[in-house]
């Protein structure tokens, strides 16, 4: 493989970080920093990929804790394709409401389910290239559903958090969660791959926030080049 100037540049970089340590400074912090978990809350909900492929769809432009209330109204009860399509774009926009583009979300989910129902007899899909095809999902929703929904190796799901903190530290120059998905896939280790979207999420919620992070708390700080940090806590 031939790499261009920006790879050679991270692949260079890449060697002096410790991932070993801060992965593990930043899974002690959370244990304390942690509101009650996902998987808690989530608990009485199935843990299968049609339900990770909804919760995806449901996420996008959305806070967080808000995305959690509308998964838990939502597929507490209606976690299947089938018990999907029978209700009405109206029952679902009431039950996400107030996810982002509610309407319109209602609308994709039940469309997405009875493509589901019609092409895949009810099931999602275990492959990558076919997820894209269903309306709405796009390279992070399907690296999420194939390494969550499916549990398969190979894939790193890359959000907004994701994108934002390796370039924060320094890790990468990226522009899109696209770039960066590509480049960390360069540098990191892959055992690391399973855990780091739940972890540095978390930890984008918590401790290394998009607008003033918490760098006095932050267990990783002398790792971190603090790029574009303007203001801090």
């Amino acid at each position: 493989m031939i790499l261009n100037g920006s790879s050679r540049g991270t692949m260079k970089r890449y060697k002096n970080i410790d991932f070993e340590e801060i992965f593990k400074l930043i899974r002690e912090a959370l244990k304390e920093a942690d509101e009650p978990s996902a998987s808690k809350s989530r608990s009485s909900i199935p843990d299968t990929p049609f339900v990770t492929l909804v919760a995806c769809l449901l996420s996008l432009r959305t806070k967080d804790e808000v995305t959690e209330q509308a998964v838990n109204r939502l597929l507490k009860v209606y976690n299947t394709p089938e018990s999907i399509v029978k209700l009405t774009e109206e029952r679902i926009a009431s039950l996400i409401y107030p996810v982002g583009f509610y309407k319109t979300k209602a609308k994709r989910i039940k469309e997405v389910a009875r493509t589901l129902i019609d092409k895949y007899n009810g099931e999602v899909p275990d492959d990558f290239n076919e997820l894209l095809k269903l309306k709405g999902v796009g390279r992070k929703t399907a690296n999420i559903v194939m390494t969550y929904g499916f549990k398969k190796k190979g894939y790193l799901a890359i959000d907004t958090h994701c994108h934002r903190i390796p370039n924060r530290l320094g890790w990468v120059n990226t522009k899109t969660p696209e770039e960066t998905e590509q480049e960390i896939k360069r540098i990191l280790p892959r055992r690391y791959w399973y855990e780091f979207n739940h972890l540095f999420v978390r930890f984008g919620q918590r401790i290394c926030t998009p607008v003033s992070p918490f760098c006095s708390k932050c267990p990783i700080e002398k790792y971190c080049e603090k790029k574009l940090v303007n203001k801090s806590r």
